[in-house]
């Protein structure tokens, strides 16, 4: 695959192995007029998640729980064809791979510390709503005694 834009990197020192990449093309449908129905510019990319060997453990433990939607046979499939040529859907298809395994291996967030409400925050909240209801309460012409 000499020319591509260099190698598409997951996150880090970490890209993606294109001995490991299957590539698949077929025609394409939307704009291209006769064109269309002559190239095969949609383009399908594969990578076997389950059995690569360029991911870290951890990370590839991680996106095959995160991908399990996704993956045929532990296989994660991406596609393109939103461009009319080939070589174009073979970099957006190499880009969309790569954005997806970087989401799919990203560690989980930081747990959130509950936080308490100060306890002069919550009176003070309090009189203020017992100081508007006493004003609305007020407006009325009738003794609500």
């Amino acid at each position: 695959m000499y020319g591509m834009s260099g190698p598409h990197l997951i996150r880090g020192s970490v890209a993606l192995p294109e001995a490991e990449l299957m590539w698949r093309f077929s025609r394409s449908s939307g704009p291209g007029g006769q064109h269309v129905n002559t190239t095969d510019s949609q383009v399908e990319l594969r990578f076997d998640l389950a059995r690569t060997e360029a991911l870290p453990e951890v990370w590839k433990a991680r996106a095959l729980q995160r991908l399990a939607g996704r993956l045929v046979d532990g296989v994660v499939t991406v596609r393109a064809s939103e461009h009319r040529s080939q070589w174009r859907n073979r970099e957006a298809a190499a880009v969309r791979l790569a954005a997806l395994l970087a989401e799919a291996t990203a560690p989980p967030p930081k747990p959130r510390r509950p936080t308490r409400i100060p306890r002069g925050l919550n009176e003070r909240r309090l009189r203020e709503k017992k100081q508007r209801s006493e004003t609305k309460r007020g407006r009325s012409g009738r003794d609500w005694g």
